[in-house]
């Protein structure tokens, strides 16, 4: 497999070393943080090698939310939130501020490899395909997004699904239907968290926000008039 590098942000030590376990035993290179500032240094020192982090949330120093403030103000890495909180509000909460998923503890460490692999898989993805809608262009190779040619930073879910209602342009999706097919098996809150996601990408793309139109009753759908 392609080496991949993955940060562990976690203040327990059994945890990281647990997760560490696992996951090398896949490959993976690892890097540890026991704390939100340390997590923030290596990133700084490792801003092009790090290709995912997953990240607890209560944290001595700079808690999970701190930390992923800053470090979503340069960098869409993927990020997987590590709680022992299981609160649908905090969930969502996450998702504003930029998260890719969520894993309650307890977990699965299996499950937890599982969710890092698939991620990566969709990140890896390439397609010599660039696509313009009035304004707005995504660059699937390269995974970017510009409006009227400059680039905007979406977090992978984001990107994820703008560029699924672009695929299925004119056509009304519900939000069960989006769900399924962006958040795939491993999310089981409710679809407000698509209304989220909805208006972040809204506030990015700027005036092209109004092209994803709301189907009151059904969900969304991406129109160009």
């Amino acid at each position: 497999m392609i080496n991949r590098t993955i940060l562990i942000v976690d203040d327990e030590l059994r945890m990281r070393k647990l997760i560490k376990d696992f996951l090398a035993k896949e490959g993976y290179s690892i890097l540890e943080a026991e704390d939100g500032e340390e997590a923030l240094k290596i990133c700084n020192e490792n801003q092009n090698k790090i290709n995912l982090i997953l990240l607890d949330v209560m944290m001595p120093k700079l808690d999970g939310w701190s930390v992923l403030r800053q470090i979503r103000q340069n960098s869409d890495v993927p990020i997987i939130m590590l709680t022992a909180r299981g609160e649908e509000q905090d969930e969502l909460f996450g998702f504003e501020l930029g998260v890719d998923e969520y894993v309650t503890k307890p977990f699965s460490p299996k499950i937890l490899v599982a969710r890092v692999e698939a991620i990566l898989k969709r990140t890896n993805q390439t397609s010599k395909e660039t696509k313009e809608y009035a304004g707005i262009e995504i660059d699937k190779e390269g995974r970017t997004v510009k409006v009227d040619g400059k680039i905007i930073e979406l977090s992978l879910r984001e990107y994820e699904l703008l560029t699924y209602l672009v695929d299925n342009e004119n056509i009304a999706l519900s939000r069960d239907k989006i769900l399924n097919n962006v958040w795939n098996y491993d999310y089981y809150g409710d679809s407000r968290t698509i209304d989220s996601h909805i208006k972040k990408i809204r506030h990015k793309l700027g005036k092209k926000g109004k092209y994803i139109k709301t189907m009151r009753g059904i969900g969304y759908k991406f129109e160009i008039k």
